[in-house]
């Protein structure tokens, strides 16, 4: 099958990536970023390291919606929530009865979302716990060694098909480790929960996975947050995949052991001047809490909390603010040098 990835950040180049040089599959990415196009191109390809060594380039072919001509099989979307109205939008005209579309992206709110371009029995959503950084325009790092990481994959409709099987098989190719679930809620929820854990506290103390796990409290906090979330999935009918205890040591697993070193997206976005999805995790469980009768006070404090920690961040980093605002302004010549400044004044913080 060909497939072509709308999103060429972290997540949407290690899918397209591996796609293309473990599987062997055609692959074309599509993104609106212009210093990140623009990148690729000067450069011929992405660069792409391995924990911070090994870096190569890969060619890879990158358009903008507007440029784009292809015909895929599949569509593989990797966009942050806050751009996915918009994305889709440009996209739309691309879009075919005979294409499928798949996205394991971070957060709950997408689906609805992709629903408005694809059929029900056309789509298809899942998990990645596989841990990647965008370093820049055109250079990403895949977090662990090769193999790293587990996804699941399920129907929106809950009814496996040979062309979900056929996506399974190049996903495995691809060393991604997939896993096929017929509980499409409960396996895109099981994520979220996790996300709330860690994502959450990581960003708003500003630490590593390792070093939250280290946190003699961590586990007190995590069990906290997933009974909270577990309670108001069982007050909506959720039944998730993962009981609370296998949730809780996944907890415990990806960060101190798969990811130890690994800042998750949502402090990424807040360190680069960008606004995070915690409304679309934290807040997505606090609202189904909401929505049946059940106050989830933690979720509910937290989504607050994380929101304070972006104004808090923006008063004391105005130059990553002004970066991330040049960044996002500039276009032409002076695109991928206000890239490449908001990447080194945020990396410069973190060291």
């Amino acid at each position: 099958m060909k497939y072509a990835v709308i999103g060429a950040g972290a997540m949407g180049y290690r899918y397209g990536v591996l796609l293309q040089e473990n599987a062997g599959r055609k692959v074309d990415f599509i993104d609106a970023w212009e210093p990140n196009i623009k990148a690729v191109r000067q450069q011929g390809g992405v660069y792409v390291s391995r924990d911070r060594k090994n870096r190569h380039l890969v060619p890879i072919n990158i358009y903008s919606p507007e440029e784009y001509q292809g015909d895929p099989d599949v569509w593989i979307i990797f966009v942050k929530q806050m751009q996915l109205d918009e994305m889709l939008k440009r996209c739309a005209p691309l879009f075919k009865d005979h294409q499928i579309v798949f996205s394991a992206m971070n957060g709950w709110g997408h689906f609805e979302k992709i629903q408005q371009y694809f059929s029900d029995d056309r789509i298809y959503g899942g998990t990645a716990m596989i841990a990647t950084v965008l370093n820049g325009p055109g250079d990403v790092d895949f977090i662990g060694k090769s193999g790293a990481g587990v996804m699941h994959m399920c129907a929106f409709n809950e009814q496996t098909t040979d062309i979900e099987r056929t996506m399974f098989e190049d996903f495995k190719t691809a060393n991604m480790n997939p896993i096929i679930t017929t509980n499409f809620t409960g396996t895109c929820m099981a994520k979220v929960i996790f996300n709330s854990v860690v994502n959450t506290l990581c960003t708003m103390y500003q630490i590593t996975m390792g070093e939250f796990i280290e946190y003699p409290g961590a586990m007190d906090m995590a069990k906290q947050l997933i009974d909270e979330a577990y309670d108001a999935c069982d007050r909506a009918g959720i039944r998730l995949i993962e009981s609370r205890q296998e949730e809780l040591k996944s907890v415990d697993y990806v960060s101190r052991v798969a990811n130890p070193l690994h800042y998750p997206s949502m402090y990424q976005d807040m360190s680069r001047g960008r606004k995070t999805e915690v409304d679309f995790i934290n807040g997505c469980i606090a609202k189904i809490g909401r929505d049946h009768d059940y106050v989830c006070r933690t979720h509910e404090f937290l989504t607050h909390g994380v929101h304070l920690a972006e104004l808090a961040f923006r008063i004391h980093n105005p130059d990553i603010v002004r970066a991330a605002q040049n960044a996002c302004n500039s276009t032409g010549a002076t695109a991928i040098q206000d890239a490449e400044n908001l990447v080194k004044a945020a990396q410069s913080r973190e060291e």
